[in-house]
């Protein structure tokens, strides 16, 4: 069973960057289509962004573009680097998995199969 663990959230001032990371213990992502969703208090969980293991493609959130990058290390490790936070981008942030059969990314979170706990980025001054 694919266990997702994602670190790296805290408080930061708007205007500040914070980095995610989302690693499986015992399994590399590498050959996972992973996404990355938030859910702020009393709201939707919400699409971020996604990176296909197909071919790395990537996707964002409108709301996100220009300020998130989705990115993988050799390691098997997803990162989610976040600059140029905003208070509205305050919310619990989780990244999921998709299956193995499908290779690429989409943004629904309908779509994925194994889901991490969560990691709390606070963005206030």
């Amino acid at each position: 069973q694919l266990q997702l663990v994602e670190s790296g959230g805290g408080l930061v001032q708007p205007g500040g960057s914070l980095r995610l990371s989302c690693a499986a213990s015992g399994f590399t992502l590498d050959y996972y289509a992973i996404g990355w969703f938030r859910q702020a208090p009393g709201k939707e969980r919400e699409g971020v962004s996604c990176i296909s293991s197909a071919d790395s493609s990537t996707y964002y959130a409108d709301s996100v573009k220009g300020r998130i990058t989705i990115s993988r290390d050799n390691a098997g490790t997803v990162y989610l680097q976040m600059n140029s936070l905003k208070p509205e981008d305050t919310a619990v942030y989780y990244c999921a998995a998709r299956g193995l059969m499908f290779r690429l990314c989409v943004l629904g979170g309908h779509e994925y199969d194994y889901w991490g706990r969560g990691t709390q980025v606070t963005v206030s001054s």
